[in-house]
């Protein structure tokens, strides 16, 4: 097959179309706008640049279409070829949806970040953290005083990440009906507390990291972080840079993807010198956790007053 059809197959098959036919599943709540999440089992892949990228957040695993298909199919690149010339007919289907691609380079997420105000009391992104989330006032206050919280845009809060030494690097994104990560920034971690702490807790979300230290009553030894979900490059030069000769805990959620997060922390923690602890939330995660003790204590009214 010559350069050309090779092209052509690349352009016309996306990374979703190949996943669906072989059995996986779009989860949209885990999707985002330029990031689908696919499962099959334990298996997760997500797609990227608009379907013509991919990786797997619990490996080193990315690449082009051609690469997805070897891995799923487990033939030769021969084999893939044949495989993808057979499924470049398929059209566009209403399932695999992408935002426009802009035709401008988007402000340098610095700049971004900069025209964003910080989280006020009764702003859509408060209400939506406090009276959603339940996420604790006080424990609020401080992120927003540590300049960690934004108010971005349709009601959402950003939660500020950092690189290893300390540069941000892009932010979370979450509220009602909106969730995703920077547009050209880069995962790295979210952190609230001791930044010279002698703990280190690593959670999936700057929601659960929130949640977790006011389960804990924020412990003065111990900094909250949390990975925005699947790892980067630079989330794990960050984890290695602040965990080094540390106790590090992976406080991930209590499900399978998890357990592979809690896996791999654990082998890093053998990498760098640092002792290791898993601690798991007895709900999913633990914004879950947090609301039912708000639950239990009645303290919802209580919460809300407090921001």
């Amino acid at each position: 097959m010559n350069r050309e059809k090779i092209e052509e197959i690349r352009a016309r098959v996306s990374c979703a179309h190949v996943l669906s036919r072989a059995g996986f599943v779009l989860d949209r709540r885990e999707s985002s706008r330029g990031a689908l999440k696919f499962r099959r089992g334990c298996e997760i892949v997500i797609v990227i640049h608009h379907g013509t990228g991919w990786f797997d957040p619990l490996s080193e695993m990315k690449g082009d279409v051609f690469s997805l298909a070897r891995r799923i199919e487990g033939v030769s690149f021969a084999a893939a070829l044949e495989h993808l010339g057979g499924l470049s007919g398929i059209g566009s289907t209403p399932s695999f949806t992408w935002a426009p691609v802009r035709r401008t380079d988007p402000m340098p997420v610095a700049a971004r970040w900069g025209r964003r105000p910080a989280l006020e009391r009764g702003s859509p992104a408060a209400l939506y953290l406090t009276q959603v989330r339940a996420l604790q006032g006080t424990v609020l206050r401080r992120a927003v005083g540590a300049g960690l919280i934004r108010q971005g845009p349709y009601g959402s809060a950003w939660f500020r990440h950092d690189d290893e030494i300390g540069t941000l690097s892009g932010w979370e994104e979450r509220g009602t009906a909106w969730r995703g990560f920077a547009k050209g920034g880069f995962k790295a971690l979210f952190r609230f507390g001791n930044l010279s702490a002698s703990r280190v807790c690593i959670t999936e979300a700057a929601i659960d990291a929130l949640s977790l230290a006011a389960i804990e009553a924020v412990r003065s030894d111990t900094l909250y972080t949390s990975t925005g979900g699947g790892w980067s490059p630079m989330t794990v030069e960050a984890i290695e840079h602040i965990s080094a000769n540390r106790l590090l805990v992976a406080a991930t959620d209590a499900d399978p993807q998890g357990e592979v997060y809690a896996d791999r922390l654990r082998h890093l923690a053998g990498q760098v010198g640092a002792d290791f602890q898993r601690l798991r939330p007895r709900a999913v995660d633990w914004n879950e956790d947090w609301k039912e003790i708000c639950e239990g204590r009645g303290q919802q009214t209580v919460r809300t007053r407090q921001w």
